[in-house]
């Protein structure tokens, strides 16, 4: 059992992981910004919800990691540069969106579809090419085959890493909702915000 597995990794090793990866996810990423700015937006429930759907991204990043298709991906550079356009056309779209949306209406805020939230936010994840580099960069460093079969580490450590990341993006989001609240009532300005944010990430995501 993948369990079994982590549980055989020396406690000093798996606390250095956790800690290493929840000082990653504290860092301001694409992820906390977009959750950010969808709690800016929609207020702290959409910022949660947000964040939860980043984390359902960076699942999907662990299962490719995994299986070893992300290895493939990344020795395609094609393959990277498409997907990495995708995603910063799909950021456009949304800060497009946003600017368009006019004044918020501070009654309205709560107001939101939770699926498609979730939607937003695991297609701004998935579409990031860099996560599955990442955790094939940063999650075989804490493996050791005399602890178990590889994949299960790296399966085991990837859902660990999913996990508090996960609650550290919403926390971003709710955090966010909250000030955005308090920023619409004052400049009502809350939408174009939005915008800018997500098309600061767009450019970034291409930038580098």
């Amino acid at each position: 059992m993948i369990w079994d597995t982590i549980a055989a990794i020396p406690l000093a090793q798996l606390t250095a992981f956790v800690a290493g990866g929840l000082l990653l996810n504290v860092a301001p990423g694409q992820d906390v910004f977009f959750a950010s700015a969808c709690g800016i937006q929609g207020g702290p429930r959409a910022g949660a919800l947000a964040g939860f759907g980043v984390g359902l991204g960076v699942l999907m990043h662990v299962t490719l990691a995994t299986v070893g298709l992300g290895a493939v991906v990344a020795a395609h550079p094609e393959a990277l540069r498409a997907i990495k356009y995708a995603g910063a056309a799909y950021l456009l779209w949304l800060a497009w969106k946003s600017w368009r949306a006019g004044p918020v209406d501070p009654s309205a805020r709560g107001s939101v579809r939770p699926w498609a939230i979730i939607r937003r936010g695991f297609l701004s994840n998935a579409l990031n090419p860099k996560p599955v580099l990442f955790l094939l960069a940063f999650l075989p460093q804490f493996t050791n085959p005399a602890w178990g079969p590889v994949w299960q580490q790296i399966l085991g450590l990837g859902l660990i890493f999913a996990f508090t990341g996960t609650l550290v993006t919403m926390g971003y989001g709710i955090v966010a909702g909250y000030a955005g609240h308090v920023i619409g009532r004052r400049l009502g300005l809350i939408n174009r915000i939005a915008a800018v944010m997500f098309a600061g990430l767009a450019i970034r995501l291409v930038a580098k």
